[in-house]
């Protein structure tokens, strides 16, 4: 066996940054059929939930664990948000410039890409596509205070909750991660197409059976 080697030229790895952020309205059956671009996304923070031991004692030993089930969850922060997500947020018109809240909110997918970089090239490095499904807003706080002489933007948050999807020969999930430097690129190039739209074609986020057929080898 070969000794390990560590931080070797090349392999000293790191993920930063968020961008093209894409918000997709679920329609009636379940499909993300029209996306819209979500300016001013500021950070989107996984927080999965579950997955903990119960133990089981029998025999005066532990028998076995059994693990509860695993949920994903996220915090997303903005310093604006598309028109569309307002159904997402509880919010209605009420006619036109008039919005009303506390109603019912509409369940919604989205995409972002954070940058790989590496000892080498920076930042140039590659990507990783983040898409989540089956996501639900909470009512989320609103701050909202005077202009001073250190200015800043109000900032949005929501924390959210997913309902996984089906996956076929695997368990439901409520999100998949892409990354550029192991997938073809022309693969992940029609997966962009898809997920950004095109000339006459609308932005859409594919379930995780269509992108598994896009992106097999």
């Amino acid at each position: 066996m070969p000794t390990l080697v560590w931080d070797e030229t090349g392999e000293r790895t790191y993920e930063t940054g968020i961008r093209k952020g894409v918000l997709y309205p679920q329609a009636a059956l379940g499909t993300y059929p029209a996306g819209v671009a979500w300016n001013g996304l500021v950070s989107v923070s996984e927080s999965p939930s579950g997955a903990e031991p119960t133990p089981i004692y029998a025999d005066d030993i532990k028998y076995l664990s059994l693990m509860s089930a695993e949920e994903f969850g996220a915090t997303i922060e903005a310093y604006t948000y598309p028109k569309e997500f307002e159904a997402c947020d509880g919010s209605a018109s009420l006619t036109t410039g008039v919005v009303i809240g506390q109603q019912t909110r509409q369940t919604f997918g989205m995409c972002y890409r954070t940058a790989l970089g590496n000892d080498i090239v920076g930042d140039a490095y590659g990507y990783k596509l983040h898409l989540i499904y089956g996501a639900m807003a909470a009512p989320s706080e609103k701050a909202y205070s005077t202009i001073n002489d250190s200015p800043e933007a109000i900032t949005f948050s929501w924390e959210v909750t997913t309902t996984p999807v089906a996956v076929t020969g695997f368990k439901p999930t409520a999100s998949i991660t892409i990354d550029s430097t192991k997938v073809d690129a022309a693969k992940l190039t029609a997966l962009e197409v898809i997920l950004y739209g095109a000339d006459a074609v609308a932005a859409r986020l594919p379930l995780p059976d269509e992108v598994k057929t896009l992106m097999t080898v």
